[in-house]
C-alpha cells in the first residue's frame, strides 16, 4: 500500500452521528492530510512528510451538529491501525487503507483512508 504523507490524503468516515435538532442522523465525515500535524520531520516521501500513528489531523469536515460519542464538531482524526513492520520515529508508519478514528480523540466514527497522497513509495506490510 502506498505511504501516506501530508499531501492530500482522503479520509472518509461513516457512519458520524451528529445531533441535528433533536434527533442523532448519521453523516460522512472527510479528513485532508494537508491539516495534519506531523511528528516526523526528517522523512520525506514523495514531496511530504510521512505520517506514523502519532501525526494528529486537526479538523475533520462534513458533519453538522456535535458528535454523539465525541461532543465535538469538526474534530481532529487520528490513525489507529497501521503498518506493523514499518516504524518512522520509532511509531509504526500509517498507509493507504489504514484504520482512523474521527471527529474527536474519542472517535465519533470509525473510518479508512482512500487516497493516495504519493505514487512512488510503497510498504509491502
Amino acid at each position: 500500500m502506498f505511504v501516506n504523507n501530508n499531501l492530500g490524503v482522503l479520509n472518509l468516515g461513516f457512519p458520524d452521528v451528529c445531533m441535528v435538532g433533536p434527533v442523532p442522523v448519521p453523516q460522512v465525515n472527510l479528513d485532508f492530510s494537508v491539516s495534519n500535524v506531523p511528528t516526523v520531520f526528517n522523512v520525506i516521501l514523495g514531496g511530504g512528510l510521512a505520517e506514523n500513528l502519532l501525526t494528529i489531523g486537526a479538523l475533520s469536515a462534513g458533519d453538522a451538529g456535535v458528535g454523539v460519542a465525541s461532543g465535538m464538531c469538526m474534530g481532529p482524526k487520528r490513525s489507529l491501525l497501521g503498518s506493523f513492520k514499518v516504524a518512522l520515529g520509532c511509531v509504526f508508519a500509517s498507509r493507504l487503507t489504514s484504520i482512523n478514528g474521527q471527529n474527536g480523540l474519542l472517535p465519533n466514527c470509525v473510518g479508512i483512508s482512500l487516497t493516495p497522497g504519493q505514487f512512488k513509495v510503497i510498504y509491502l506490510s
